[in-house]
């Protein structure tokens, strides 16, 4: 598995990350086995959030694990917080009563990453500060970021912040590129011109703030996968095609495919299933061609200018 540097390069993670969202629908053995295949395949790197599960996911993992201190040192630990039932809620107070939760299910003194779980308009950037302080000076939290913010939302934070924000993690895949595109179709009158998110790849880039990459295989919000699916046929016969000249399934080129992106993207797998966890560990094997990955993105629909 092939290592990528988040943010500032303190850390040195595993470029395909476990998402554990759904860990809280499968047994604890079950758990274990995908922990395991992940561990073989040489991932480190483990996504969790306080409302995964309602906390359950957090918990299956740890007795999946057997955490213990020893046992600890093999993973680096993600977790977020900041969606409640109905809102979002970044004060002080949230933040810290759901990483002690965090830490009580994970049975661990520390979590590597933190981050706020979408944006909260009501977030009051001074009161975020105090409690990364806090968090980061007991050792609870070693680093910080966000999910699905934009640029001024990031400067917003940093500017009160002592420990900057060295994550932004936000959906993308080769069905959801609007990051990608906007920047693509600069000075076009379509809609891939619209730069929704103020051109937050680029800025991600110029910061030092690693993307990582959820529903790598979702199209629209939650919709369904596009991988064999017959909405998709181009696509999938573009992705099939390039699939069995390099060996691999479907899923390692649809990870490639991200992976290829010189931000350096980080992927969050989120599957339960094993042999599929293996085969999109089978990306960070190969690489596609410049030619290859502009291929795929038209045969998603999209139009070079």
């Amino acid at each position: 598995m092939k290592k990528i540097n988040i943010g500032n390069g303190e850390i040195s993670v595993s470029e395909i990350s476990l998402g554990c969202m759904r860990i809280a629908d499968i047994s604890v053995s079950e758990a274990a086995k995908l922990i395991n295949t992940a561990l073989e395949e040489g991932i480190d790197f483990f996504d969790h959030a306080d409302i995964y599960g309602g906390g359950k996911s957090e918990e299956v993992f740890a007795e999946a694990v057997d955490m213990n201190p020893s046992i600890r040192e093999k993973f680096i630990i993600q977790t977020k917080c900041g969606i409640r039932q109905g809102y979002f809620d970044f004060s002080k107070e949230h933040i810290l009563n759901s990483v002690e939760g965090s830490l009580k299910r994970l049975k661990t003194d520390y979590i590597d990453t933190l981050l706020l779980h979408r944006p909260d308009t009501l977030m009051e950037p001074e009161e975020v500060a105090e409690a990364f302080d806090i968090l980061h000076s007991s050792g609870k939290v070693r680093y910080f970021g966000v999910s699905n913010q934009n640029p001024m939302q990031i400067e917003l934070l940093n500017k009160y912040l002592n420990h900057k924000i060295i994550i932004n993690q936000l959906q993308l895949s080769i069905m959801h590129t609007g990051m990608i595109d906007s920047g693509i179709n600069v000075n076009m009158k379509i809609d891939n011109s619209i730069d929704r998110d103020g051109s937050i790849l680029e800025y991600c880039r110029l910061k030092d703030i690693t993307i990582q990459a959820w529903s790598p295989f979702q199209f629209g919000f939650f919709e369904g996968v596009f991988l064999d699916n017959d909405k998709f046929p181009e696509l999938n016969k573009k992705i099939n095609e390039i699939a069995e000249v390099k060996g691999v399934p479907n899923t390692a080129i649809a990870t490639a495919w991200i992976l290829r992106h010189p931000a350096k993207i980080q992927t969050i797998a989120g599957t339960t299933n094993s042999k599929r966890l293996k085969d999109i560990c089978k990306a960070s094997k190969i690489e596609l061609t410049r030619q290859e990955w502009y291929e795929i993105y038209r045969a998603a629909g999209n139009k070079l200018p």
